[in-house]
């Protein structure tokens, strides 16, 4: 296969509010050395294209070329079904907790497309970021001196990733369903979260991020398929606008 052609097994690269050119060239350079080329920024600081991008980037300018923009987590991962989060912490959330090797099996043997998110150089990602994601990625570092960045982070990850290229996905008699892309769980998400809102369900008002961090996050836990979540929207729709007899 040519590594600049993206299969559902080559995870996007996800980076959030990147601060530096020079990071995100550098973070390029790291993907293509394990052959992937799927890059996708969310709101960077100075804009796109940058053009100190590029000579960091040290000749991975198919990966730059091939960057997209998006304004939000939620739309830069639509279409994938399976997300990581990179943190150090937790923040809260009951999210499953894998080490890379443990991401790179999965993403593997998945046949959904996948996506790792990694935050801004200074604060990281931020919890309604983490809660988009299915499982959070942790690197087992010194606990005493966490101090990695940007390009080393993105170049363990992709590394684990690399090793792993003998694993196939598994076959089985019967056609597993295909699973929800975030876009389609998002769907269902924002439809429940405006149920909610109508019906009063928030309260107190200064628990309500906290609440809906909750519910997201048992909805992404699901591991729903397309068709689960189009029935769990019809269930909805009926609730909210019952039928007269």
């Amino acid at each position: 296969m040519n590594i600049f052609t993206r299969s559902p097994r080559t995870p996007a690269i996800v980076l959030v509010r990147p601060q530096l050119g020079e990071n995100i060239g550098k973070a390029a350079r790291a993907m293509l050395n394990f052959g992937l080329t799927d890059l996708r920024l969310v709101s960077p600081r100075d804009g796109w294209p940058n053009p100190a991008a590029g000579p960091a980037a040290s000749g991975a300018d198919i990966v730059l070329e091939q960057a997209r923009v998006f304004d939000s987590v939620a739309e830069a991962v639509a279409d994938c079904a399976h997300v990581y989060a990179t943190t150090v912490r937790k923040r809260g959330l009951v999210v499953p907790v894998v080490t890379p090797e443990e991401a790179a099996r999965e993403i593997r043997t998945q046949a959904e497309p996948s996506a790792i998110l990694f935050g801004a150089e200074r604060s990281g990602l931020e919890t309604e970021e983490v809660a988009i994601a299915g499982k959070i990625l942790t690197v087992p570092i010194n606990p005493d001196f966490r101090s990695l960045n940007l390009a080393q982070a993105v170049i363990l990850v992709a590394y684990e990733w690399s090793k792993h290229s003998d694993l196939a996905i598994p076959t089985e008699g019967e056609e597993r369903e295909p699973r929800a892309t975030q876009g389609q769980l998002e769907g269902l998400i924002g439809q429940l979260e405006e149920a909610l809102e109508a019906a009063g369900y928030y309260h107190p008002p200064d628990r309500t991020p906290a609440t809906k961090n909750t519910i997201r996050t048992i909805l992404t836990k699901a591991d729903w398929s397309n068709r689960e979540v189009q029935a769990m929207r019809g269930v909805i729709r009926a609730l909210v606008n019952p039928r007269r007899r």
